[in-house]
């Protein structure tokens, strides 16, 4: 039997109530010692970071590449854009496209975004795009790309993690497959702090700073949230407001905490948060020793390979709103 488990990609950092610990909990919850991989190909993907520290396995390999789509897809936009009735027609393939960013990144939880009804709008936006395009180069080859991948998972049984948008299609692809079954589910501890910690490295201007501070300083931390990310998460916040001394404090407290058994981000996206406020400090040369260590990482997320190389470049400068 398989299991279709949706995943939002990055966006899955937006939702406090569909996060990588929701997802992490739902695949407990099924059992699933394993999960095959059928989304997106970003190695930044949260979930690259979430599942491995939950100890469920990842088997990758199963989704075609589809790469070349893309080019297609910018060769088609640009012919039809010369002539006008090609800039109506991409027009209302952005109305489609518009529609559905709408959908899912409106407050969604993991039981919402199964819903029969919100899975028809799903579908309504893929229709209307090809509609407008056509199947083809216009949907980066959507139909092909589906019906490919569920030749693959056809054979295959257990949990398969496949794009949001992408489940109305499967579904019908694979009649023998099915959805959680998420009655009786209730996100816990693992997708409320994984929100709360997504949520701290987004800060806003509006946010109530000493209570998300507060919050963060209660929790002990879990496997995909562990206490070195709320430590870290905290002094991005004490940076926000200029306080570097608490922010150099809590970082350096995280950065002795990293192990291997850690998200693989984590270490990555704490050196190089400790270099820029070690060049806020006026260390540059410590600074520079730390943007080197991001650098000299198996991994390291794009952006915090970024910031440590334009801190290498030119010395971080703290600048407040």
């Amino acid at each position: 039997m398989l299991t279709l488990v949706p995943d939002l990609g990055d966006l899955l950092r937006l939702q406090p109530q569909f996060n990588a610990g929701t997802v992490v909990e739902v695949l407990r919850e099924l059992g699933a010692p394993q999960v095959l991989w059928a989304s997106g190909p970003d190695p930044d993907h949260p979930l690259r970071d979430a599942l491995p520290a939950a100890r469920i396995a990842v088997q990758d390999g199963l989704a075609p590449e589809w790469h070349w789509a893309d080019a297609e897809h910018e060769a088609l936009v640009g012919f039809l854009s010369q002539y006008p009735q090609g800039r109506e027609r991409l027009r209302a393939a952005a109305q489609a496209q518009s529609a559905l960013a709408a959908l899912v990144t409106a407050p969604l939880s993991l039981s919402g975004a199964l819903a029969p009804d919100f899975l028809a709008q799903l579908q309504a936006q893929a229709t209307a795009e090809r509609a407008a395009l056509d199947e083809g180069p216009g949907t980066r080859w959507r139909a092909r790309r589906l019906t490919e991948l569920a030749a693959a998972l056809a054979g295959q049984s257990g949990a398969v993690l496949v794009p949001l948008d992408d489940l109305p299609d499967l579904l019908r692809l694979l009649p023998q497959a099915s959805l959680p079954d998420t009655t009786s589910f209730v996100p816990g501890d693992l997708s409320r702090r994984r929100a709360l910690a997504d949520r701290a490295w987004q800060l806003r201007e509006e946010d109530d700073l000493s209570a998300l501070l507060a919050a963060l300083e209660r929790e002990s931390g879990d496997e995909i949230t562990p206490r070195a990310e709320l430590d870290a998460a905290a002094a991005g916040v004490y940076l926000a407001v200029g306080e570097l001394a608490p922010a150099r404090a809590l970082l350096e407290q995280a950065a002795h905490a990293l192990t291997d058994d850690l998200p693989r981000s984590l270490a990555g996206l704490v050196l190089a948060r400790l270099g820029q406020v070690r060049d806020a400090q006026g260390n540059r040369e410590l600074a520079q020793r730390t943007y080197r260590a991001v650098l000299a990482l198996n991994y390291a997320p794009q952006v915090a390979r970024e910031a440590a190389q334009a801190g290498l470049e030119t010395p971080f400068a703290l600048t407040l709103h």
